[in-house]
């Protein structure tokens, strides 16, 4: 279904394979100094891959299209909304279900230790390789499309491991960790505190975890319980209210993403416009045209 994982590259890269036929690899990388993890987003009209194997595991969404796959003796027939799970170290093959027709997928590659972090008993193993959890795959879709956007460590490492758990505990063998996390407010808040504290170079949630004596999965458990929403997601809203005031104060866009911790302009304004529904640009001048009217108006008086 997939290439090797050879791990050269640090940001993105793609090629066009022939025609229609596309692959595109990009490298995320979990927390800071974390790992990497890989993502391919293809789409195929004749290709077919030699019998090969990986030693992660292998995740696939297929977002159009049929795929075959050969795998331990039998053939696996993929198709839109179906997410594949391929053992480390099995071998396996990927084409066409047909000879007219192509396929498209998403697939990422993970370490066997990222679907074992909230899971007693081992490493987990998957019986059956085609899974039927529609919730799970359109999650994964959205994860996939927008770190491969925009490769944002914190958020990789908020977002991944997450899903790659529940990919885990919901239909692989292994029996999964209680849920509840006890003291999961204080943890939260130290969590939140660190994160405030190092806006432009944020902690690892792997480092964070051992010093509190958690695991990753723990870790988000607490956070997610006492805030709602996952560490990266805080993060990046209380970067937006930071970049605010640099906005207010007559900062360019360009020039306050990396003051607050966006990685790029264009990372800040998807943001801005996620929790604020418009653009930096427009808050700016908004701002400034209140300010302006406010200042002929006192000017009056």
């Amino acid at each position: 279904m997939k290439t090797g994982s050879g791990r050269v590259a640090p940001r993105t890269r793609g090629c066009t394979v022939s025609g229609r036929e596309q692959a595109l690899w990009t490298r995320a990388r979990l927390g800071r100094g974390g790992p990497p993890l890989d993502l391919l987003t293809a789409r195929f009209d004749q290709h077919r891959y030699a019998p090969h194997a990986h030693d992660e595991f292998t995740i696939g969404v297929c977002v159009g299209g049929f795929e075959v796959i050969d795998y331990r003796g039998g053939h696996i027939r993929t198709g839109p909304g179906t997410i594949v799970v391929l053992d480390p170290g099995e071998m396996h093959t990927g084409a066409p279900a047909t000879a007219t027709d192509g396929y498209a997928y998403r697939a990422l590659y993970a370490e066997p230790s990222l679907l074992s972090d909230g899971i007693l008993g081992g490493l987990p193993h998957f019986r059956e390789p085609l899974i039927d959890d529609p919730e799970l795959v359109a999650a994964v879709r959205v994860a996939h499309t927008e770190l491969s956007a925009c490769p944002d460590p914190l958020e990789a490492e908020s977002r991944l491991p997450w899903l790659l758990t529940a990919l885990a505990r919901r239909h692989s063998t292994a029996r999964p960790v209680p849920d509840s996390i006890p003291g999961a407010a204080d943890l939260a808040r130290a969590v939140r505190d660190r994160l405030a504290d190092e806006l432009l170079a944020p902690p690892s949630l792997a480092d964070l975890a051992t010093e509190l004596g958690l695991s990753r999965y723990q870790l988000l458990r607490a956070f997610r319980t006492a805030m709602g929403i996952p560490p990266y997601a805080w993060l990046a809203q209380y970067r937006v209210t930071r970049a605010r005031g640099l906005l207010e104060a007559g900062l360019r866009p360009a020039e306050v993403a990396p003051l607050v911790g966006f990685a790029d302009q264009a990372h800040l304004t998807r943001w801005f416009r996620r929790v604020l529904g418009v653009t930096p640009a427009a808050y700016r001048a908004g701002v400034a045209a209140s300010a302006h009217r406010n200042s002929v108006q006192d000017g009056g008086r």
